[in-house]
């Protein structure tokens, strides 16, 4: 009896010891899965296609200086340019669907969809939140001769192949807008020469290497205030406040309007959930007041930030409206 006593004595202590392991282990095991669970819990890439200084670029940047503290995770950008937008649905079609990766879009994505230059479908595209409706502005040099859009029409027939446009991308929303303006200023030729971001557009229309392009505001604000660069005409439905007196194209005669969307997506098959955490911490950030001022000191609307529904709306309305755009210009 007494040895099976000391045994017994022995052995409670052990077992308290291993129920408490046990214990902590499962604890343990269950923290670990509720951090996983969690969702952000590691930094979020944002995947953009365009160049350094451009609107796609900025919108981005502007967006992630609040959406870091909405998410309470770091945000980082990831580029991967070429291809009007191709090169970077390429890469976030590679990636896990996750909701870790996400992509800055324009009117270009939506372009290369439909060309079928990447494996993706529209109905692949998962939006999150739209960032801007960002009218386009007709800008040339500060001491252009160009001072109107009937200077513009003059100067377009006197060159031969028309006057030198630079945009981003032959395909891309800009190439489009170009073409569908002149298409409206009484069927102006035009030649494009492209760049890899707005940034670069105004370098080379300050140098004289291109005549005329179409901007966003906040690409170009700095030269317009200097008066290295001219806005002849906004191709926006009201004046643009920070232009002053600067006419509508409509104003100026040619029933033409242009922007450019820009927005977050995702690729199917990020669990519902994340997407609904993604939209709405992306329309929280976007909608805080550091943002606003980046809209309202470009020309654009507060009503720029639309949530998931609306905004994956409105890509499938893009994307089937720009069929007759694309096939005119032999891209489709």
């Amino acid at each position: 009896m007494a040895q099976d006593f000391k045994t017994g004595l022995s052995r409670r202590p052990f077992l308290i010891g291993a129920g408490a392991g046990i214990g902590t282990l499962a604890l343990g095991g269950v923290g670990a899965l509720a951090q996983e669970d969690k969702f952000p819990s590691q930094t979020i890439n944002v995947v953009t296609h365009a160049g350094a200084g451009g609107g796609t670029d900025i919108t981005t940047r502007m967006m992630m200086l609040r959406a870091r503290r909405v998410f309470k995770q770091d945000m980082v950008v990831v580029s991967k340019r070429g291809g009007s937008g191709a090169a970077a649905l390429q890469y976030v079609n590679g990636q896990e669907r996750d909701g870790y990766t996400i992509m800055t879009i324009t009117q270009s994505h939506i372009f290369q969809i439909l060309q079928k230059k990447v494996p993706v479908k529209i109905e692949d595209m998962v939006g999150l939140a739209r960032a801007t409706d960002d009218p386009q502005i007709l800008v040339v040099k500060g001491d252009s001769p160009i001072k109107t859009a009937d200077d513009l029409i003059a100067a377009s027939k006197k060159a031969n192949g028309g006057l030198k446009w630079g945009t981003t991308f032959v395909g891309g929303a800009d190439h489009v807008a170009i073409h569908l303006f002149c298409k409206a200023a009484k069927g102006i030729e035009y030649t494009i020469v492209p760049f890899k971001g707005g940034g670069d557009i105004v370098t080379n229309l300050v140098g004289g290497n291109v005549d005329v392009a179409l901007l966003n505001y906040a690409e170009g604000e700095s030269q317009l205030g200097s008066g290295e660069l001219r806005a002849v005409c906004s191709l926006s439905r009201n004046r643009i406040e920070s232009l002053g007196n600067v006419p509508t194209a409509k104003e100026a005669g040619i029933d033409n309007t242009a922007s450019t969307v820009r927005g977050f997506a995702c690729l199917s098959g990020v669990p519902g959930d994340r997407v609904k955490i993604l939209s709405e911490g992306l329309v929280a950030a976007m909608e805080h007041s550091v943002y606003q001022g980046y809209l309202s000191n470009g020309g654009m609307p507060a009503d720029s930030v639309i949530g998931q529904e609306e905004w994956t709306a409105e890509i499938r309305r893009i994307h089937d409206a720009s069929v007759g755009a694309l096939t005119d210009l032999g891209l489709l």
